[in-house]
């Protein structure tokens, strides 16, 4: 698992769900095995590097959509469970900006827009350099209880 950078305080107010978004992350297979990294979560908030392989790429060349949404997918996970409560992927949607393609290296940066309730709302930027490549609406909802592998 890759350093995940939470805060300066790393015994902040938000100390805590970063350390539940970490953990979520180190479990998460899927992101892991595409080579995603969390750089940082706290706070409803995360931000995740990748890098498109050829493995990643289309018919026409460019990443395969389904790739770039997985990725800013997971920096909402990250940055909804940077909260601490267990929440999950109530919808997405996403909208893909100018194309990716191999050797591309990424970042996503997620932000909570608002939540009600156990409801929440987030917006994932993800970057080529300063480029944008896609933006990614998710709709959150936290669970009762704990969730098990």
């Amino acid at each position: 698992m890759s350093a995940v950078h939470t805060e300066t305080d790393p015994s902040g107010p938000h100390a805590a769900g970063a350390a539940a978004a970490q953990r979520m992350f180190a479990a998460d297979e899927a992101s892991r095995a595409l080579g995603i990294e969390l750089l940082e979560a706290g706070g409803g908030t995360a931000r995740l590097r990748m890098t498109v392989t050829d493995a990643m790429v289309n018919g026409h060349g460019i990443a395969h959509g389904g790739y770039v949404f997985l990725f800013a997918d997971s920096a909402f996970a990250c940055a909804c469970n940077s909260r601490g409560p267990v929440t999950v992927a109530a919808g997405a949607d996403i909208s893909f900006i100018a194309p990716v393609r191999a050797g591309d290296e990424l970042t996503a940066v997620a932000e909570e827009r608002t939540t009600f309730g156990r409801s929440g709302i987030y917006d994932v930027r993800v970057l080529r350099g300063e480029d944008v490549v896609a933006e990614f609406r998710g709709r959150s909802r936290a669970l009762k209880g704990e969730v098990s592998r």
